[in-house]
């Protein structure tokens, strides 16, 4: 696929869903960056801000199947997995499979559940397939899973093991719409609204978005722009408000969503803001703040901006 054609599908896209998921811009390009650069989201934020709405037009305008796995404190991990169940009529085993088993995964309130079943995603999220009993099972192409939590001081949340929050390309904050968005959101309920039956176009197949997922390996990536996603990352690991810095996984993750940002706007070469556009999403949940830092009030997205900030940026592409 060629890169204008990346970009008209792209935003294409971006327009379908915007029909119904009102006011989250910033949301939903995060999400098909992520998308397309092959990754998962964690979202954090209350509940009822519009999470199911925007997995299912997701859905809908990519020609993707949709799965939903609500997760509470009971919750196993072969009911998010599957598992062999014993038939009767064929006095055999037979492998059940779980709502894992879909090409876009809505991973509610995962950090509602323990730590066992936290990590029954760990494999899926990234190795793309699940095994049970021994045998591992592919799952479809392409995958993501967009998982929400809620903030960490909600009761009844346990805190994602720093390995599972690794595998998220990109954690992304949703907050409550603007007054004018909300009242909008309104008006569409008065005039018939109705989220159950969606009534969007579908811009691509599950085939075009992996040709898209492909595409990236158009743009080109010039020796100072990765002089410069390293140093980002490895003043991570020196700084000193932070406790652990980001993994050589960030330093991918910010290439690749890089990548993406540069195909929408059908270029075949980075430049620094497509770095930058995308530097708090992908190392805020990379990264763990000494107490110091905690206790004085200093956020990880403070931190991510002052080294951006301090790294100097490359002057050119070459």
């Amino acid at each position: 696929m060629e890169l204008d054609q990346f970009a008209q599908k792209y935003e294409r896209t971006v327009n379908e869903v915007s029909k119904v998921v009102l006011g989250q811009e910033n949301v939903v390009e995060h999400v098909l960056i992520a998308l397309l650069a092959g990754g998962h989201v964690l979202l954090e934020g209350v509940p009822g801000l519009g999470k199911t709405l925007l997995v299912r037009s997701l859905g809908a305008v990519l020609g993707c199947s949709f799965g939903r796995v609500q997760f509470t404190p009971d919750l196993m991990p072969s009911d998010v997995t599957g598992g062999n169940v014993y038939s009767a009529k064929t006095s055999a085993f037979e492998f059940i499979p779980g709502p894992i088993f879909t090409q876009l995964v809505l991973a509610d309130e995962i950090n509602r559940a323990p730590a066992k079943t936290q990590s029954s995603l760990l494999e899926a999220m990234q190795e793309r397939a699940v095994t049970v009993d021994g045998v591992t099972r592919k799952l479809p192409r392409p995958f993501l899973v967009l998982a929400t939590q809620n903030p960490i001081e909600s009761q009844g949340t346990y805190p994602l093991p720093e390995a599972q929050l690794d595998r998220f390309l990109m954690k992304v904050h949703i907050d409550y719409p603007e007054e004018e968005v909300e009242q909008k959101l309104l008006s569409a309920y008065v005039g018939g609204f109705d989220p159950q039956h969606l009534e969007v176009d579908q811009v691509l197949s599950s085939e075009e978005l992996v040709q898209m997922q492909a595409a990236l390996g158009q743009v080109q990536v010039s020796a100072s722009i990765l002089e410069y996603i390293t140093s980002l990352v490895r003043a991570t690991r020196d700084h000193r408000s932070i406790d652990v810095g980001a993994s050589p996984r960030a330093s991918v993750g910010l290439l690749q969503t890089a990548r993406a940002h540069a195909a929408t706007a059908a270029r075949d070469f980075l430049i620094p803001d497509d770095v930058k556009n995308f530097a708090h999403a992908v190392l805020r949940h990379r990264i763990v703040l000494h107490p110091d830092a905690e206790l004085d009030g200093i956020t990880a997205d403070d931190v991510i901006s002052g080294i951006l900030s301090e790294t100097s940026v490359p002057g050119g592409v070459s």
